[in-house]
């Protein structure tokens, strides 16, 4: 009997041997890319290095986590025209709120009567009675009041007009115009006030003018009383 492929197994894995020997040979030489070590691909045995994580209490307590307040809270309150607020900071004031005259630096005087078609007009004046340049910007606020502070009659009314910053050096002023219709026209109910509350614009604080201008509408028809904006000087 003739046994040749039994004789030709020896060959066979000899040629295979070869070729697994070439093969790694080709993987192992110091050329081509992957000589540069293990390829960063997904499913590679390379360690991977992980981020230790923070735990969620000490993200909570930390300044990046807490920088604002939670919604629904509203707004930190802050008292308005302070130097600074509760943490230190500085808080901006705006220029015009800084400049402005405030009640104690003011005197309020009421001028003559000018009168014409039915109208009762006087002027009120704020005059700078400090040491420093201030502003006043907008309307005044005026009451009618007895000899003992009661107060007679509504609040004035607003006339239309566009607010402007008049600015005050130590003396100078301002003046509003207050009108109203002469009561022996108009027939509304009257009362002889002793005084004029006057409260600069953004103030609380009123000042107190003599009142010589006689009755004054303070109730019924056409009795309504009227301010004007601020413009410089003491009157038109």
């Amino acid at each position: 009997m003739v046994y040749t492929p039994r004789s030709a197994r020896p060959g066979a894995l000899l040629v295979g041997t070869v070729a697994v020997l070439g093969l790694l040979t080709a993987c192992g030489d110091g050329s081509g890319a992957h000589s540069a070590g293990p390829a960063t691909v997904a499913g590679t045995a390379a360690p991977v290095r992980e981020t230790p994580r923070t735990p969620q209490s000490a993200t909570a307590s930390s300044p990046a986590a807490t920088g604002s307040p939670s919604a629904g809270t509203g707004s930190p309150s802050v008292p308005r025209a302070t130097g600074a607020s509760g943490g230190g900071s500085a808080v901006t004031t705006p220029a015009a709120a800084r400049s402005r005259c405030h009640t104690s630096e003011l005197r309020a005087s009421v001028g003559r009567n000018d009168p014409g078609a039915g109208q009762e007009n006087f002027p009120v004046v704020l005059t700078n009675r400090s040491a420093r340049t201030c502003t006043l910007h907008g309307y005044p606020g005026a009451a009618f009041v007895n000899a003992s502070g009661t107060q007679l009659g509504p609040d004035p009314k607003r006339e239309p007009g566009t607010p402007v910053t008049v600015t005050l050096r130590p003396g100078q002023s301002a003046w509003a115009g207050l009108t109203f219709s002469n009561p022996e026209v108009s027939g509304a109910r009257t009362a002889t006030p002793a005084a004029l509350l006057v409260t600069p614009p953004d103030e609380r604080d009123p000042l107190k003018a003599a009142w010589s201008g006689g009755p004054v509408p303070v109730a019924g028809n056409a009795s309504s009383v009227r301010l004007t904006v601020l413009s410089p000087g003491t009157g038109p």
